[in-house]
């Protein structure tokens, strides 16, 4: 099978599907030879900010000269990237050889009475199978969907969990509190296994404490206050510490988001959890100084940001973290039909974000129809509100008129992907398209 038809298998397995029971997640995994039992794992659940904790991790365990296995959600331009073993994703021959694997596995587990692998599931498995080959000994996961019924969960006995900041999103599948959606990503917590979380409102914080309590669970929170923004300069922003343990050194990221230092630290924490005097804090300081995570407030032309906020509480802080009235910034927005748009965007109207801006629809079953987009926008400003069908000519679109402003696209990561695969694929005009070569 070549790598092109083993993509085409694992995308043709429904995504959006009623998942596989825990249960079956493990015995498909006992199935692959139980190959998470040869690796300490990291959970990483949340609503926002799970890819960057994971980017981070991974980055900071490299540094201290850890093979390392990372395993997200979702991929932008191509699978594999969902899979990567240090630092990289894996090769098309990497990734054929252990969809044959995994492929291989599912048919004994079928004649056997065992439905397939959901897509997450399938995906999980070859990562988990590529990382035991490849000698990983410390696996990065972060889960797919809430997190006590997510695949990842069948992972029983991982070294950490950590929980990212709870929003409201998938109400329709984790329910529409914070309460109700904390409860749900906590489902990671396993007995004994140590937790690190970050600080979002006090009810969603009362659920994480209280399931690492009934868990026999070491809990930290990682509040507000345990960091200070310093400032942005050079298209890095940088932070200081409150924990003598850190020192007086400035830790810079590559990346503006306001939001950012929060995910940073909370990896951080977990590091110095791990290693504590053993660890090399300045390694990590370099790591995350140099580390580029794709699609979060991420450069892909001069003055083009492609940012992967795609909910209610992701553009919120995306708002807080542009600077000025608006004036010089273009937004090009677009989101599928299970997004709350209202609310999106009256945050980026009233927070005044942008002279124009720009809708569009993905090219996805799911994508929210572009004209009503527009209509919901322009409910709530009296500045232009452009609309193109398409991603390709809502990119070109807004390039065009940029003339030295800004411009800001977010609302799904299905839109950055696609913006992200156009610019690689040199897809878009000629005339534009040299621009990259300033980046």
């Amino acid at each position: 099978m070549t790598y092109e038809e083993a993509v085409n298998y694992i995308l043709g397995i429904p995504r959006f599907t009623k998942k596989n029971d825990r249960e079956h997640t493990r015995a498909f995994l006992s199935c692959l030879g139980d190959p998470q039992e040869h690796m300490k794992v990291l959970h990483v659940a949340g609503t926002n900010g799970k890819g960057s904790v994971c980017a981070y991790l991974d980055g900071m365990l490299r540094s201290e000269e850890k093979r390392t296995g990372l395993f997200i959600s979702p991929h932008l331009v191509k699978l594999n990237e969902r899979i990567s073993v240090n630092g990289e994703a894996i090769s098309d021959q990497d990734f054929r050889a252990v969809f044959e694997k995994t492929l291989e596995t599912v048919k004994r587990m079928e004649e056997q009475g065992l439905a397939h692998p959901t897509f997450f599931e399938f995906l999980l498995g070859m990562a988990m199978c590529a990382f035991a080959e490849a000698g990983v000994e410390y696996a990065v996961l972060e889960t797919g969907l809430g997190g006590r019924l997510d695949a990842t969960s069948a992972v029983e006995r991982p070294e950490v969990c950590v929980i990212t900041s709870i929003g409201l999103d998938h109400t329709e599948y984790l329910g529409d509190t914070l309460e109700e959606i904390a409860g749900e990503k906590a489902g990671i917590i396993r007995q004994g296994a140590p937790v690190f979380y970050a600080q979002t409102a006090e009810e969603s914080d009362r659920v994480i404490e209280q399931n690492a309590r009934e868990r026999g669970s070491f809990c930290k929170k990682i509040g507000k206050d345990a960091y200070e923004i310093l400032g942005i300069e050079d298209k890095h922003i940088a932070f200081s510490c409150s924990s003598a343990y850190y020192g007086n050194t400035t830790w810079r990221l590559n990346n503006t988001g306001l939001y950012q230092p929060g995910n940073a630290l909370l990896a951080m924490e977990v590091m110095r959890y791990l290693f504590g005097e053993n660890g090399h804090p300045e390694r990590w300081r370099r790591a995350l100084a140099d580390l580029k995570w794709p699609g979060r407030m991420e450069e892909v032309l001069p003055d083009v940001y492609i940012d992967g906020a795609h909910n209610i509480s992701a553009v919120g802080a995306f708002v807080q973290s542009i600077p000025g009235d608006g004036a010089g910034n273009i937004i090009l927005f677009s989101a599928v039909d299970d997004k709350d748009h209202e609310k999106m965007a009256e945050l980026l109207c009233r927070g005044r974000t942008a002279e124009l801006y720009v809708v569009t629809h993905i090219d996805d079953r799911r994508g929210a129809d572009a004209e009503k987009l527009a209509d919901i926008f322009r409910k709530y400003t009296e500045r232009p509100v452009a609309v193109r069908e398409s991603v390709k000519e809502a990119v070109e679109y807004a390039l065009s008129v940029q003339n030295g402003r800004r411009i800001y696209c977010l609302g799904s990561l299905y839109l950055t992907g696609m913006i992200k695969g156009l610019i690689q694929e040199e897809d878009i005009d000629a005339g534009l398209r040299r621009r990259t070569e300033k980046i």
